[in-house]
């Protein structure tokens, strides 16, 4: 082994020979790659949704962007209004111009409904009529008295339109689902004649991309936009709902990602500057790290890879991770410059002494990334997948432009300031760390394995969760509306129930309908403290409503028809009467509904207990026909579920495929493992201090490891090669 790793070393002197007399040429071609890459970085796009944590094939994304393309887009954007009275004429002119500013002036919209155009369904003599609410505007108190009597008797009003209390109302804005991009070349997908979805949850499949990341946020920015021009001091708004908290994430992350990026860079040129004395110093390892991002920044814009949440952490990675090559071979290249003063023998040097390990440490780090891609939340996946080859380019552009760069640079031979041989302060703590390592091992080992130890138990501790919300400040405007919301309207995350009969018109069946409504008074009582069930309903809110209307208006109507024709001619009636409202809860067919429940916006985990009741509730209620349980709730709760299992997965791959690298690397079996100890003391104590401050592991922490094997590995390597290498030639 030391053969072949001497071998090598001569070989990296050579390749440094060859750069430093073809300095210019290797410079151009470098270039030339970098601007490859950078010309597709303009390309790159964003996607700061929940779905974009779920892999395109996960079957929790596929069933809901089913459920999608059958009843459109699930999340909605929630506008809480708490004016000093409602019931109040100069309140209800308010809130028709707002809305109409709305309708006017926000894009990509596929419906407002407030209490000014809620649906009002009544019967007149034998005639259904559905208009809305506020069809007749309220003239006097005694018209105000009517329509605040007939808003609070409404049960599908409240706590959809209407807080239970009264003081709150809300306007629920329904966006388009898909995206406006080549709307005019699939206008009719999905409508085809002949098809064969009739009764399953399965139309044609779309063709086009659902709304985008540009366009959610250009709904919210305009939706800010009329609230401002509307706003007064005596009328609270609240705006929340998923697009919203989106587009605050989105927001969040960039002003983030920016300040991350520029701290980073401060921080380690600060400290290249007080370790080198030098501007090349600061200036050449920087450009090395700089051109790897860029480089995989616009690796993933060719492949089409979004930058999603999680991904904000790529750019603070490869900076810290990268530049860790060129301060080892600027710090052995300076150090042997200062001696003799001859710049290409200095080069050829340092890349003969560090180039091998710089080499052992980006593929071990790689590997150890690379174990990331297998993860079943995509942008962790996506992370492991371009850090590892952003580590490997930003090798490259070290072994190859660094040394090329240092040989255009006129630097300035600096004799050295010590006499003789006296050691440096830094020389000085580094042997008294040596002496301590070295005279008194057991009790370093004592000490070491005290703190992991300790860190172990701690670890069990860790508290798993995904709750987007409690990434803002407790003072965030998208945080203090949402749980205003949430307080007052009981919900602004829905969980979605899809029932199939299996049968054209078998829901008719009023047995069914029975049973759906059985279901909705059941669930609305589901309360674990922080999730409730806020709100249940289904096509059944819609059928009694015109009962009741074709019964005299008479309350005690308010329920199903016994008979199966009866419910079919209803049905018929309501869509005669102008209305769509049906387009959103059952299919053309009248096969399979869509059933809805309403809760807070909280921590994924929470979730989980909801979610078993509801599905053991309609696998017992509803024999025969099958269910599919989708929306948002469920899908955060999936992202949840993913973290747990490619945590753990990932960092196993990652221990594994570093402990071999490093028995192959180091060529001995029993050193080969020992040194994985200092590689993973690090995260196993990281982790314990997780688990005793209750820092919960979400997609962001669980990278926190990957970067920590990242860093220690480097170290061992570069340790256990100089070490070898000293070892060998004196024993």
């Amino acid at each position: 082994m030391a053969g072949i790793r001497n071998q090598m070393e001569v070989g990296f002197e050579k390749l440094a020979h060859t750069i430093f007399r073809h300095r210019f040429k290797s410079i151009v071609c470098m270039m030339v790659v970098v601007a490859a890459f950078m010309s597709q970085v303009p390309k790159i796009t964003l996607d700061f949704s929940t779905e974009g944590f779920l892999h395109k094939r996960d079957p929790s994304l596929l069933t809901y962007n089913t459920f999608r393309d059958q009843f459109g887009r699930d999340e909605v954007v929630i506008i809480a209004l708490e004016p000093p009275q409602i019931f109040n004429t100069d309140f209800f002119t308010w809130l028709k111009d707002l809305q109409a500013d709305i309708e006017e002036n926000v894009p990509y919209l596929d419906d407002v409904t407030s209490m000014i155009n809620a649906r009002n369904t009544r019967g007149n003599d034998d005639e259904l009529i559905v208009e809305d609410l506020l069809e007749t505007f309220p003239v006097d108190e005694t018209s105000m008295g009517l329509l605040k009597e007939r808003v609070l008797s409404n049960p599908m009003y409240k706590n959809l339109l209407i807080s239970e209390d009264g003081s709150t109302t809300a306007m629920v804005i329904k966006t388009q689902n898909y995206s406006s991009i080549g709307k005019e070349t699939d206008v009719l997908a999905g409508f085809e004649e002949g098809g064969d979805d009739i009764g399953t949850m399965n139309p044609q499949p779309a063709t086009r991309a659902y709304l985008s990341n540009e366009e959610n946020s250009a709904i919210i920015v305009a939706i800010q936009s009329v609230l401002e021009k509307h706003a007064r001091d005596d009328i609270k708004t609240y705006l929340a709902g998923s697009p919203a908290v989106t587009h605050s994430l989105k927001v969040s992350m960039m002003r983030d990602m920016r300040k991350f990026v520029m701290l980073a860079v401060i921080s380690i040129a600060i400290f290249l500057f007080v370790m080198f004395r030098r501007i090349s110093g600061v200036v050449l390892p920087l450009i090395v790290v700089v051109c790897s991002l860029l480089s995989t920044l616009g690796l993933m814009a060719f492949f089409g890879t979004a930058i999603k949440l999680p991904t904000q952490i790529l750019p603070s990675f490869l900076l810290a991770v990268c530049v860790g090559a060129s301060v080892h071979i600027l710090a052995i290249f300076f150090y042997r410059f200062q001696k003799t003063g001859h710049k290409e023998a200095s080069i050829a040097y340092a890349l003969g002494h560090s180039g091998l390990a710089c080499v052992m440490t980006h593929v071990t780090t790689a590997a150890g990334l690379l174990s990331f891609s297998t993860s079943r939340i995509a942008p962790i996946a996506d992370i492991g997948l371009y850090a590892s080859f952003g580590v490997m380019i930003a090798l490259v552009y070290t072994l190859i432009l660094l040394p090329a760069l240092l040989g255009i640079l006129p630097l300035k031979h600096r004799r050295p300031c010590t006499a003789g041989n006296e050691p440096t302060a830094m020389d000085k703590i580094m042997k008294w760390v040596a002496r301590l390592s070295t005279q008194k091992p057991v009790s370093v080992l004592v000490v070491s394995f005290l703190i992991i130890a300790v860190s172990i138990p701690m670890i069990f501790r860790i508290r798993f969760g995904h709750d987007p919300l409690r990434w803002f400040p407790k003072d965030s405007p998208v945080r203090m509306a949402t749980e205003q919301i949430d307080r007052k309207m009981r919900g602004t995350v829905n969980l979605e129930i899809v029932i199939d009969t299996g049968r054209e018109n078998g829901l008719y069946d009023p047995l069914i309908l029975k049973r759906l409504e059985a279901a909705a008074t059941y669930i609305e009582t589901l309360d674990y403290g922080e999730v409730f069930a806020g709100k249940a309903w289904s096509l059944t809110a819609i059928l009694k409503e015109i009962n009741q209307a074709l019964n005299e208006n008479r309350s005690v109507y308010y329920n199903i028809p016994q008979n199966r024709d009866i419910v079919a001619q209803e049905f018929l009636l309501f869509e005669n009467s102008g209305s769509d409202d049906l387009e959103d809860v059952v299919d053309s067919q009248f096969s399979m509904a869509r059933f809805t429940v309403k809760a807070p916006f909280t921590d994924a985990l929470k979730y989980q207990q909801l979610m078993m009741d509801v599905d053991r509730y309609f696998d017992e209620m509803f024999p025969g026909v099958t269910f599919q349980i989708t929306g948002m709730m469920p899908l955060l709760f999936r992202t949840l579920a993913n973290v747990v299992v490619s945590m753990t997965r990932s960092y196993g791959i990652a221990f594994l495929v570093i402990t071999l690298l490093m028995i192959v690397l180091i060529g001995r079996f029993r050193i080969g493992l020992l040194s994985m100890i200092p590689n993973i003391a690090p995260i196993l104590v990281m982790l314990g201090v997780m688990g005793a401050l209750s820092f919960p592991m979400d997609a962001f922490t669980m990278m926190v490891g990957s970067i920590a094997i990242g860093l220690a590995v480097d170290d061992t390597i570069h340790f256990m090669h100089n070490f070898r290498r000293y070892y060998e030639e004196n024993g």
